[in-house]
């Protein structure tokens, strides 16, 4: 019996131990921990440190606003989340005790006022998963140390003043899925080891000054969903395989000095939701190197090389809002299977080589804001289904070949900007016109417009620009233009118009180019003339005596 005694005793002993081990060393760090943050709260602003006073109440930091301890284990901080306290959160890290915090998982800190650098000591938090400190006003290099925290899952640094480039030790960082570095000051080329990133689902680099190629290994993220690099100054193409993983749904490369086509694997991507390219060097045939994408709400390639003939394909992206393909070198007509794609909003062709009439189809996009035509080969009358826009905000379909009359366009409520200039219309303007009634801004200019200038077109109270220069107008500008008190930029040379100018500052400031080669206009303004009595209508009446024979 007293054999088995012994054993007893001394596993007894053992669990006690080991029991009041674990407790000590659990007091210690939660004690360290404590002291560490009180410690970096006495080192802050004396604003943050006023508010910490009043959300870390009571003698246990598990307890305090923004720490979340562990439940098991050592019961330590898990989790420090003082996040989005703007002006009033003001400091720096260098006295926050990383040390102190060795099972953190998650450390945010973002839209606050944090100021200085990251501090190496960083490295530390040997457990770190989560690292948010966007939208601070941080600067400095990132520190070798960062890149050696193995646990990261998601790197956030965007809205801050870093800068250098990015290691190659970020290659250590096998877990990261979320790599958010925009709105920095960062440079350098992508590091081939970024390629070691397989779990890579976020990466978000814009508005630095980033430069070089994309390194091949990149062809190996294919677990990626956002992709942004927009203002930077990348060259080369894309990556080849960027939706080789059947998973990106945004795609930004805006504003770079990108060549050569658009990668094989974007034709097949169901997933795209949002694809920008403008201002690129993009080259390949437009009706080739893009599919049918059933999510796709907006699409911007302006600006690029893009050529051959508009695919009746994008009629079939159904939630497609906006489309821009302006200044590229597209040829051909608008297919009429465009009007399927019934949801757009915008459409923007402007400066390309387009030819035909515009679509009568295109009446049918009842949501359609902005409509962005110019500077193409359109030729016959504006379809008057246009009129039925009754959402258009903005129409410009300037320097094209157009002919014929402008359609009833009194139902397009919403319209502030209609710009028709440089085109081959006729007959007399519209009337109707002055039922739009928040028009700002009305160009007319370079058309063969014919007849007197509508008196009402003086109801538009909001008109602020108004340009009906080098058409065929006659007759006097209506005494109701000087209701246009919004009235800011006139011009109305090269008509066939005479009499007084309205009492506006708009044309008592007009250059005297914007008001040349007319008929006889008088008024005070430069090098006009001043208006006779004659010139206001107020001729001298002349006494007609008939003289009767006198019939005796």
């Amino acid at each position: 019996m007293a054999s088995l005694f012994i054993p007893f005793k001394l596993i007894f002993f053992f669990l006690f131990f080991v029991s009041f081990d674990a407790f000590s060393t659990s007091s210690f760090i939660n004690s360290t921990e404590a002291d560490a943050l009180l410690n970096w709260k006495a080192s802050l602003h004396n604003t943050t440190q006023t508010l910490l006073s009043s959300l870390w109440v009571g003698t246990n930091h598990c307890n305090w606003v923004g720490i979340t301890c562990h439940t098991a284990g050592t019961g330590s901080v898990a989790s420090l989340s003082l996040a989005s306290y703007g002006f009033r959160f003001k400091g720096t890290l260098e006295n926050l005790d990383f040390l102190s915090f060795p099972n953190l998982n998650e450390l945010h800190l973002w839209n606050n006022s944090l100021y200085g650098s990251i501090p190496p000591h960083i490295g530390n938090l040997s457990q770190l998963a989560i690292l948010d400190l966007g939208q601070n006003m941080l600067s400095g290099s990132i520190p070798q140390e960062l890149w050696k925290l193995k646990p990261l899952t998601h790197l956030v640094l965007h809205d801050n003043d870093f800068y250098g480039s990015i290691c190659s030790s970020i290659g250590n960082l096998t877990r990261l899925s979320t790599l958010v570095l925009y709105k920095n000051k960062f440079s350098g080329s992508i590091p081939k080891e970024v390629g070691m990133l397989k779990y890579l689902t976020v990466f978000s680099l814009y508005n630095n000054s980033f430069h070089g190629p994309f390194p091949p290994t990149l062809n190996n993220l294919t677990s990626l969903q956002y992709f942004q690099v927009s203002f930077n100054h990348f060259t080369g193409p894309l990556p080849e395989n960027i939706c080789a993983g059947g998973s990106l749904t945004h795609l930004g490369a805006v504003d770079n000095k990108l060549t050569g086509q658009i990668p094989s694997t974007l034709r097949d991507c169901k997933t795209l939701f949002r694809v920008r390219l403008e201002r690129n060097q993009l080259t390949g045939n437009i009706s080739e190197a893009f599919g049918i994408y059933p999510n796709l709400s907006f699409v911007a390639l302006s600006s690029n090389r893009f050529y051959g003939e508009f695919s009746p394909n994008w009629g079939k992206c159904h939630n497609l809002l906006n489309l821009r393909v302006s200044n590229n070198n597209i040829t051909g007509k608008i297919p009429t299977e465009l009007g399927h794609a019934a949801q757009l909003q915008e459409l923007d062709l402007s400066w390309n080589h387009l030819t035909g009439e515009i679509p009568k189809e295109l009446g049918a996009f009842a949501n359609m804001s902005r409509l962005f035509l110019t500077g193409n080969q359109f030729s016959g009358k504006i379809p008057s289904e246009v009129g039925l826009l009754s959402n258009l905000e903005q129409l410009n379909l300037a320097s094209n070949s157009l002919s014929g009359f402008v359609p009833d366009l009194g139902n397009c409520q919403r319209l502030f900007n209609l710009n028709l200039s440089n085109n081959n219309l006729q007959e007399s303007i519209p009337s109707s016109m002055s039922l739009i009634k928040h028009l700002q801004s009305l160009d007319l200019s370079h058309n063969s417009f014919t007849g007197g200038i509508p008196q009402q077109l003086g109801q538009l109270q909001f008109l602020e620009i108004l340009d009906l220069s080098h058409n065929m107008l006659n007759g006097s500008i209506p005494k109701a233009f000087g209701d246009l008190q919004s009235l800011t930029n006139v011009n109305i040379s090269f008509n066939h118009l005479e009499g007084p100018i309205p009492d506006l500052k708009a044309f008592h400031m007009a250059s005297a180019d914007a008001l040349s080669n007319n008929k006889g206009l008088c008024g005070n303004a430069t090098e006009l003339g001043l208006c006779s009595r004659a010139n206001h209508g107020h001729k001298k009446k002349t006494k007609v005596i008939i003289l009767l024979p006198c019939l005796l």
